[in-house]
């Protein structure tokens, strides 16, 4: 199989057109994430969907890296992976107990071959985890969800994307999720 579309940790969501997998449950097929390797090709992904799971993934960093790697692994160059994750400061987060990582668009960066290699060379003290992981994913959207709580300190519809990041790392509850888009890096 070829040009394969998964939707990861699932859970009763599921994707048409997708392969929906998860180790819980009834999905099209049942998988544990966090055990390596996984049941598909090398280059024979082309999309992957982690909508509200990593966050329950890679408690020990190096499962959290084997994730990575795998996602590495099974994706053809050019790949899309959206990743949904509830803010870190959000209630949503720090309510359930099965969440056990922290997900931020500056640690998906990390996994930047490009820039680790810039970091590296402005003498940065960023983790290189592209490189030392020989993995390469480029972040290439960034979606803040501004929760019920900032509309009711700021009811106008349009929102001040800096103002919420200001207000964000100073108060709880402001940012509800991030939607985040990763694109698989392979030389060819």
């Amino acid at each position: 199989m070829n040009d394969i579309k998964l939707n990861l940790g699932c859970g009763e969501k599921r994707f048409p057109g997708y392969l929906n997998v998860d180790k819980f449950g009834t999905p099209d097929l049942k998988h544990d994430l966090e055990s390596f390797p996984w049941p598909w090709e090398a280059n024979s992904v082309s999309e992957i969907a982690l909508i509200h799971v990593l966050e329950h993934l890679g408690k020990e960093t190096e499962v959290y890296f084997g994730i990575f790697k795998e996602m590495y692994r099974v994706c053809k160059h050019g790949s899309k992976i959206q990743i949904i994750v509830p803010h870190f400061r959000h209630q949503f987060f720090y309510d359930d107990p099965t969440h056990v990582r922290v997900v931020t668009p500056l640690s998906l960066k990390l996994f930047s071959k490009k820039l680790n290699q810039k970091w590296v060379k402005e003498g940065k003290s960023n983790s290189t985890l592209g490189l030392y992981l020989n993995i390469d994913f480029e972040l290439k959207k960034t979606l803040v969800k501004p929760s019920q709580d900032w509309f009711r300190l700021h009811p106008e519809q349009n929102v001040d994307l800096k103002l919420l990041q200001q207000e964000s790392s100073i108060y709880n509850n402001l940012i509800e999720q991030y939607d985040m888009t990763l694109e698989v890096i392979k030389d060819n």
